[in-house]
């Protein structure tokens, strides 16, 4: 271990446990379709659907919980979140053994799961900046995503080899227990932040009279609070840039991720033990990506990072619809690779954008209503990978949905994000207004 990770033992124990959590939705990432392919002999659509449940939650809860996010300590929600996961993961070979499992079932358990996941990344995007000062963010960042994608390239081969030998439900224990370890990390994470509602009397951003008693302050609806949030990001240029470039970037990585176990089970001819191996290989890109992203930035600019890692490179998506059995392989390996290097180094470079950029008493909202838009494209890619798979075959659809990877870069291209060097680290006119017209101004970084 070095720098933060040695010094700071509450970020160790969020680092463990958000490692054995992405470690553990790898594991069900890949195992969730193969019970649906193998045991259940499910189609193309089926496990489109199956991939739609998993992010569908972010449009139907993913707005409020925001909110919520905003108004309460964030640590509690991660741990209630964790728990969820834990519970479900471990009913699935429960069902299995009573004769229980179908496709309505595994369905339930993805949507619940989704949800879970919802509440767990809205409350941990927040809770960070809460935990780590300015100056140490940018480190956590890369250490959090670079390890993240080890753990998910663990998770993937775990998962293929899990569902191999145990079979495919009995894989999704290992996600069981990956969310037991997370659960007790979170748990053993000593520091307490202050309760939202305190730090609002402390910087006036409530409504009511700064130094008058609570009990006179009016609280704001959840429908208000939900709007300031989407005008945060609507009435912003960067903001509004980098949102609509995840949502129609995610419609298209999640139109060939849904049919990829398929693909490569049914088009190519590999074993289960296989894919979980290929996308385990596939998947190093994002450790690559983690730990290149801050440092293309510092030597490009952030902007211009932007750029290379989310236009350059994932131009090799289109190498994947090559792919055959044997030696052919490889190509899937080295466009995946590249995929997931510049995805990972652009969300790498994007979250401490939007943590300096952003206000703290503004993240839950901020982050709720971008992953509103940006995840709320999910599903519709899911299910349309899915129905193009069962009506034009797999790998036709799979060069359609690889080939809206690169295009959905062009947003970025007919933006200011092409005219600058770096990202702003503050809102040029006048600072963040809240919806009780309070101000909050968001500093930069020291010595930045």
């Amino acid at each position: 271990m070095s720098g933060l990770l040695r010094r700071h033992p509450d970020f160790r124990l969020l680092w463990c446990g958000e490692v054995a959590g992405k470690f553990g939705a790898a594991v069900s990432g890949v195992a969730l379709p193969l019970v649906a392919v193998t045991t259940l002999h499910a189609d193309a659509f089926a496990v489109g659907l199956l991939g739609a449940c998993t992010w569908l939650p972010w449009l139907l809860i993913g707005l409020p919980v925001g909110v919520w996010v905003d108004r309460v300590r964030r640590r509690p929600l991660m741990l209630a979140a964790a728990s969820l996961s834990l519970l479900l993961f471990a009913g699935v070979p429960l069902l299995a053994r009573s004769g229980g499992l179908g496709l309505g079932p595994l369905l339930a358990v993805a949507l619940l799961a989704g949800a879970a996941a919802v509440l767990f990344q809205t409350a941990y995007s927040a809770y960070l900046p809460t935990l780590l000062t300015p100056p140490d963010q940018p480190e956590g960042n890369a250490k959090l995503h670079g390890s993240a994608s080890a753990a998910q390239i663990a998770g993937r081969g775990a998962g293929g080899l899990a569902v191999q030998w145990a079979g495919a439900a009995n894989g999704l224990s290992v996600n069981a227990a990956t969310f037991l370890l997370s659960l007790l990390c979170l748990l053993g994470i000593r520091h307490r932040e202050p309760h939202p509602a305190a730090k609002e009397r402390e910087t006036g951003q409530g409504r009511g009279p700064v130094d008058g008693p609570p009990e006179i302050r009016v609280p704001r609806s959840l429908f208000a609070e939900i709007a300031e949030g989407l005008r945060l990001v609507a009435g912003d240029t960067w903001l509004r840039t980098l949102t609509l470039f995840g949502a129609a970037s995610n419609l298209a990585l999640m139109g060939y991720q849904s049919l990829v176990t398929v693909f490569l089970v049914r088009e190519v001819g590999l074993s289960p033990g296989a894919v979980g191996g290929l996308l385990a290989l596939a998947g190093t890109g994002g450790v690559a990506g983690a730990f290149a992203g801050r440092r293309i930035a510092a030597r490009f600019g952030t902007a211009r990072a932007t750029l290379l890692c989310e236009l350059v490179l994932p131009t090799a998506a289109l190498l994947i619809p090559l792919s055959t059995d044997g030696a052919g392989v490889l190509l899937f390996v080295a466009g995946s690779f590249c995929v997931s290097a510049g995805v990972v180094a652009g969300n790498t470079v994007k979250a401490g954008f939007q943590q300096r950029y952003c206000p703290p008493a503004l993240l839950g909202r901020l982050t709720a209503s971008t992953s509103f838009v940006n995840y709320g494209t999910l599903p519709f890619g899911a299910l349309l990978g899915g129905a193009l798979g069962s009506a034009l075959g797999l790998r036709t659809a799979m060069w359609i949905m690889t080939a809206g990877v690169p295009l959905a870069a062009l947003i970025l291209v007919f933006s200011p994000v092409r005219k600058v060097r770096d990202l702003p680290l503050t809102r040029s006119e006048g600072g963040w207004h809240t919806a009780s017209g309070g101000r909050t101004d968001a500093s930069p970084l020291p010595g930045s």
